[in-house]
């Protein structure tokens, strides 16, 4: 009796994944202390290590040489960190066609090198701890071999002498103690070529070393960093040095003995070098890079503060009114245990003051010599406002600064702290006035010791694993096939809805009201009062049902997909944003084909108009510089994304009745991934003729300083009155030069004559303006304009210049 096609088709099948998993060399699972490779010296093992429950990684560690395998090596390395394998018919292979793959027990590859060749390859672990997969040289002339993969150039959360850290590569803490997952913790080079530490949160990022308040002269003990590199590396040697080339040099305390070192990014959020003479001593730590545990991010979690006992540690403490998410997780952080109305009322909170208490980031902005009444009344009719910081700052003139704060994010309580924060709870809570410690929970983060079991599905016994997974395959395929018709009808059914529909699901979490298209239309008196005009779309004055006066955004729909996607990116980008500088949006319609949103109204419209006019003086000029640069620094940095503006111009800051600035019209923004800020994230050249960074326009890579570019031609903008599109007509009469040229050079030869401020200063001011703002001000802005983005300042460092030369 002659084989069906079926029976015929699953031997080819079977033959085939034969083939392509014939390997020249494998490790199993089965016998972990076994099945291992030590380094000549016997320094590092590399083989399966126990990460929980019948769960593995391939890892190297030292080797470890009068203790069994019992969870407690110190691991340099690890190829499926976040992948644990079976402990039961898994294997690391190497193919006959040169890729080195890790095989789980159900037959899939879950980590592999992705190489090729069809020479003979070696497996070796060298005694610097580095794995190498290097093919067999058999030309006898030729001493060398070709490496093709290296575990040095895919580290995990160590450094070893040897190792250097590059653009391309980055350490990543584990979890904690005893889960060697990915943490939260990124060591990295940045685009400005600067080593930086990264908390990367299940909600916010944000950095913290070097601290964010230290500027070109790096971290206390850094040295002078320096942007001015392309290498981009980093590396510690034998003797106890860890040195970056922006400058960075860190010396471990027994610098210049020659020990077995590491450096490794622990969990908690701190680099640490350790040391030991060999592998009969234990590890002593011989440096860190955050001297104040409680200055790391992240490391009590929200709503909480971090207290460093140096007998007992780091201890975190939730607040007042605040409970623990999980108490065996620190990280996590506090909840509120009450509501608070939004009222807007200042009678119906109530402020507990915490002394020596601080929380950094996430302000809605900062506000000097303001009283704390001020403050407490800001703080109440902001209805996200979870308190304030007061602080009066000596090295700033001697002001009282208040900070609302959106977040109460890695917060900490220092003794030598001056100021006290001021915590916002409901008017009828029965806090006394004091900082009150919990006596339960305080502490390090909880982990459970010993192994976690994982949950997994796997083939069981000594079964024939390709003929059960053959057998699966065909009867599988029917069932693929009905799948496939099931989620096609599915497909074709959801797209019958309209666009309404759709809208609804997608915006409903912002939380604004949707408004619908005839009570826009009436609102607006069928928009008959056009205010403004921009390539999105037009913008009408309306009086709302409740009588507050809105601008109403009409989106153009000639282009449909276009108005729709600058619809979704406002109003998804528009609800996250909270800050005392930007544009607030209240609701918005998805009705049809229209598309429409609801803004705060701006009874002096927008910086171009008042340009135009003889409205601003100097003082309003320098704050409104001043607001768009708060806004523009809270964008970029304290933000849950960061988030580039891309059109920053006169015609896109409003100015409110008090003549405070509010950035408006996001409709070009772009969302960027910190862990990959290059050209293909951004699908257009995007901006304004003028105000656009060269970037743009030799297609090089898009970051924050695209922004802050185009904020410097603003501020020549505001300086001198003049246009940056229009050209400025020379004495020769003969050309127009750029307004960015035209300043640069009154720069260059003013400075020989020891004046050049009053050359460019707007006519409309005559000399009622003060020069050493003026001089400040204008030097920010040649800074913000350089043709190379890596020489711009970032525009927290402008903020920072502004408000020390602003009083």
């Amino acid at each position: 009796m002659s084989p069906s096609p079926l029976q015929i088709f699953i031997t080819l099948i079977i033959i085939l994944f034969h083939f392509h998993h014939s390997s020249s060399f494998s490790l199993s699972v089965e016998n972990p202390q076994q099945n291992i490779i030590l380094s000549p010296n016997h320094t590092f093992t590399a083989g399966f290590y126990p990460v929980g429950e019948n769960a593995y990684s391939f890892a190297i560690w030292f080797t470890q040489k009068y203790k069994h395998l019992d969870n407690n090596a110190t691991i340099v390395w690890m190829a499926n960190r976040d992948k644990p394998v079976n402990g039961k018919h898994s294997t690391l292979s190497i193919l006959k066609t040169g890729n080195l793959i890790l095989t789980d027990a159900a037959q899939s590859n879950v980590w592999s090198t992705d190489t090729t060749s069809l020479k003979p390859l070696q497996l070796l672990l060298h005694d610097t701890g580095n794995l190498i997969l290097q093919e067999l040289n058999t030309n006898t002339n030729c001493s060398s071999n070709n490496i093709l993969w290296q575990s040095f150039d895919s580290p995990t959360n160590t450094l070893l002498p040897d190792q250097t850290l590059t653009r391309f590569t980055s350490l990543v803490s584990s979890r904690s103690e005893t889960n060697q997952s990915s943490g939260f913790y990124k060591l990295f080079f940045d685009d400005d070529n600067i080593l930086r530490l990264r908390y990367e949160g299940p909600r916010v990022s944000s950095i913290f070393w070097p601290d964010p308040w230290v500027t070109s002269n790096g971290a206390a003990g850094s040295g002078s960093r320096s942007t001015f590199n392309s290498s981009r590396i980093a590396s510690l040697d034998s003797f106890g040095r860890f040195s970056s080339s922006d400058n960075f040099v860190f010396n471990a305390s027994d610098y210049g003995t020659l020990l077995q070192r590491r450096l490794t990014l622990d969990h908690d959020g701190n680099v640490r070098i350790y040391s030991r003479k060999d592998e009969e001593q234990s590890w002593f730590v011989s440096g860190q890079f955050k001297q104040q545990p409680c200055f790391i991010h992240g490391i009590c979690g929200p709503n909480s503060t971090c207290c460093n006992d140096p007998i007992n540690g780091r201890k975190c403490s939730c607040l007042p009114g605040y409970v623990w998410v999980n108490d065996r997780d620190y990280s996590q952080g506090c909840r509120p245990n009450f509501q608070l109305s939004c009222s807007n009322k200042t009678n119906e909170s109530r402020f507990l003051a915490l002394p020596h208490v601080d929380f950094y980031g996430y302000d809605y902005g900062f506000f000097v010599n303001k009283t704390y009444k001020e403050c407490e009344d800001m703080c109440s009719q902001l209805c996200g406002c979870a308190g304030f910081q007061y602080t009066f700052e000596a090295e700033y003139g001697g002001n009282y600064w208040c900070f609302p704060k959106i977040q109460l994010l890695n917060g900490n309580r220092l003794p030598s702290f001056r100021g006290s924060f001021y915590l916002k709870l409901p008017k009828n809570s029965g806090f006394v006035d004091q900082m009150k410690i919990q006596q339960n929970g305080m502490g390090m983060v909880c982990s459970t010791k010993g192994l976690v079991e994982l949950e997994r599905e796997y083939i069981k016994g000594k079964e024939n694993g390709s003929l059960k997974f053959m057998l699966w395959f065909a009867g599988g395929l029917g069932g693929v096939e009905l799948l496939g018709f099931f989620l096609v009808w599915v497909f074709l059914f959801r797209s019958k809805k309209s666009d309404e529909d759709n809208n609804r699901h997608i915006l409903a979490a912002a939380g604004f009201r949707k408004f619908s298209y005839s009570e826009l239309k009436q609102a607006t008196k069928g928009f008959s009062q056009e205010i403004g005009r921009g390539a999105g779309g037009s913008v009408y004055r309306a009086v709302l049902s409740d009588n507050r006066v809105a601008a109403i955004k009409r989106l153009h729909v000639a282009n449909r997909g276009e108005s729709e996607s600058e619809f979704l990116a406002e109003v998804s980008i528009i609800g996250r944003l909270n800050h005392i500088n930007l544009i607030g949006m209240w609701g918005y319609c998805a009705e049809g084909k229209h598309r429409l949103l609801v803004y705060e109204y701006m009874e002096n419209g927008t910086l171009a108009e008042n340009l135009s006019s003889n409205a601003l003086d100097w003082d309003k000029r320098y704050n409104i510089a001043l607001g768009t640069a708060k806004a523009l620094a809270y964008l970029h940095e304290e933000c849950l994304e960061w988030i580039l503006h891309c059109d920053i111009k006169p015609q896109n800051i409003l100015i409110d009745s008090d003549y405070q600035p509010k950035v408006a019209d996001f409709g070009l923004s772009k969302l960027l991934n910190r862990d990959g800020l290059d050209n293909s994230n951004i699908s257009r050249i995007r901006g304004t003729r003028g105000y656009m960074a060269p970037e743009w326009v030799f297609n090089l890579q898009i970051t924050s300083k695209v922004d802050v570019y185009s904020y410097g031609v603003v501020v020549l903008e505001m300086i001198t009155g003049k246009s940056p599109t229009t050209g400025i007509q020379t004495k020769e009469e003969l050309c127009h030069e750029r307004l960015v040229t035209w300043v640069r050079e009154k720069k260059r030869k003013g400075l020989e004559i020891g004046c050049w401020v009053e050359q460019i200063v707007d006519p409309r001011l005559g000399f009622n303006y003060d020069v050493k703002q003026m001089e400040t001000l204008a030097n920010v802005a040649l800074d913000c304009i350089a043709d190379d983005k890596d020489v711009r300042p970032t525009m927290r460092q402008v903020v920072e210049r502004l408000l020390s030369h602003g009083s």
